[in-house]
């Protein structure tokens, strides 16, 4: 067994969960590339997006601002994010995340234990990473 596992942005993907989403996702480790028990993607929403409200039954999910600006709102409460801003939501609170800036938002989102989230990406619709995606992705 490997100490560690390194990938490149050569070797990694984009998806959007559904085809009519907001919001992607760059795979960067799970259960499958990586043999993690968490998920860690560069979460991407375009100007105006969000994901749906969703819960955990069991993970922790932390959001990590790389760049853009956005907000959360969990249980009802709502708190404004932005780049170098860090939010744990603990599991069973209903959350949303939305991009309210005139950029991109991008977030580290990592989510403990996986809940198969790895997996449901994987079955989603193949994105072109664009320009500013590389960008941010790359320094």
């Amino acid at each position: 067994m490997n100490a560690f596992y390194k990938r490149s942005v050569d070797q990694i993907d984009a998806r959007r969960i559904s085809p009519n989403d907001s919001n992607y996702f760059v795979l960067l480790f799970d259960e499958k590339d990586g043999g993690t028990t968490c998920v860690a993607v560069v979460e991407i929403f375009t100007v105006g997006g969000k994901t749906p409200p969703n819960t955990h039954r069991a993970a922790d999910e932390l959001f990590f601002v790389l760049s853009g600006q956005g907000r959360a709102l969990c249980n009802g409460q709502a708190t404004e994010l932005r780049k170098g801003d860090a939010l744990l939501v603990k599991p069973g609170s209903e959350h949303i995340v939305e991009n309210t800036g005139d950029k991109k938002l991008y977030t580290l989102t990592v989510m403990v234990p996986d809940e198969k989230f790895g997996a449901l990406i994987r079955r989603g619709t193949p994105v072109e990473l664009d320009d500013e995606d590389r960008a941010v992705l790359c320094g």
